[in-house]
């Protein structure tokens, strides 16, 4: 079965190196303070947020699933640019074989950035990619303008 993939852009009001690093290098730190009804907790399982780090977010029961970890495969903190794999929890194993994103941050002119996201899904035989693409491209955006929240109101944080 082939991989199946989606691309969705968020605009944001924040800096692209601000944004890139609460909503990317400090997830999850930052996840559980700013959406405690989604994200229960996170946690560094291994390395110190450098390529091949793994990362795990325990989720509430607001969501489908009790915990996903994910692997950091690639970082360029001048570019902005983030792909990590998910190694083990979320839908992997019961819906899908594989999955990764791929977050780049792109400053525009009003001092703002876009975020563009591209999601990669290899489906388990016999499953389709898991969830409405609709509703995940609504959830990262959630996500983003939760963070993009918490930075406007936290002008400190993260500079």
């Amino acid at each position: 079965m082939s991989s199946e993939s989606w691309s969705h852009e968020i605009e944001s009001s924040v800096s692209a190196a601000r944004l890139f690093k609460a909503s990317v290098l400090d997830w999850h730190n930052l996840g559980p303070k700013i959406l405690p009804e989604i994200i229960a907790s996170g946690e560094a399982i291994s390395g110190e947020g450098a390529v091949g780090s793994v990362r795990q977010l325990n989720f509430t029961s607001a969501m489908p699933f009790s915990y996903m970890k994910e692997r950091l495969d690639f970082i360029d903190h001048e570019k902005l640019e983030c792909k990590s794999t998910i190694v083990e929890g979320g839908d992997l194993g019961t819906k899908i074989e594989s999955g990764s994103f791929h977050f780049k941050f792109e400053p525009t002119a009003s001092g703002g950035c876009l975020v563009k996201l591209a999601a990669t899904f290899k489906p388990l035989a016999g499953t389709s990619v898991p969830g409405d693409i609709a509703e995940a491209k609504e959830s990262v955006t959630g996500l983003i303008k939760a963070t993009e929240a918490h930075l406007v109101a936290n002008p400190e944080a993260y500079v």
